[in-house]
């Protein structure tokens, strides 16, 4: 489904990138909590196993102080920064060159909705983000209060968001913990750090 010029896959869908973003890293941003560590551990497993095969129980994780860098390789290496959620007041500080950036938004908690469009719409107005291509995962799909992506994209408007936005953005729905909409995340990344290589 084409959503205001941005794209919507459903789940298991393969994310495919317009062309078109600078060479430089991917930043992993989102509020506290929503599951940008447990995100990039389960990442770097689905790429160390090709996709295949069960992920097992998720790995321990504590919310990210400061920033972690992580390098995930598929095909090719990706540096993955992810910043704490906590952090969000110095994110501009790490925008410098970013090609990619996965935005994590927690879809079972609708108190942290606001807060997480808040500083949605800030990253899409940064200057140095503007060719930066965006995925926004809508994480936690595996718990039974999580709300459904269309829930989500009303609540945030996020059409008029994508209509007004300079960059590519993509929307998936993931579970971190039970490894649902990883691959396509994974191929997502490997595309978006191939073009204009």
């Amino acid at each position: 489904m084409r959503v205001g010029g941005g794209r919507a896959l459903p789940r298991g869908a393969e994310l495919r990138v317009p062309g078109g973003a600078k060479h430089g890293m991917c930043l992993l941003l989102g509020a506290t909590g929503a599951g940008k560590t447990l995100l990039v551990k389960r990442l770097q497993e689905v790429s160390s196993r090709d996709g295949k095969g069960d992920l097992g129980e998720p790995p321990p994780t504590r919310p990210t102080v400061g920033t972690n860098l992580t390098d995930i390789v598929a095909q090719r290496k990706i540096t993955i920064r992810e910043l704490g959620g906590c952090m969000g007041p110095i994110w501009s500080s790490y925008y410098g060159n970013c090609r990619s950036l996965l935005f994590v938004m927690d879809a079972s908690d609708p108190t942290q909705l606001s807060a997480s469009c808040v500083q949605l719409l800030g990253l899409l107005s940064a200057e140095q983000l503007a060719e930066a291509s965006v995925l926004i995962l809508f994480n936690k799909i595996d718990l039974p209060c999580y709300m459904s992506t269309e829930e989500m994209k009303s609540l945030i408007r996020l059409p008029d968001i994508i209509a007004c936005a300079k960059q590519n953005i993509t929307t998936a729905e993931i579970s971190a913990r039970e490894g649902t909409g990883l691959a396509g995340v994974l191929a997502w990344l490997q595309a978006t750090h191939r073009a204009n290589d």
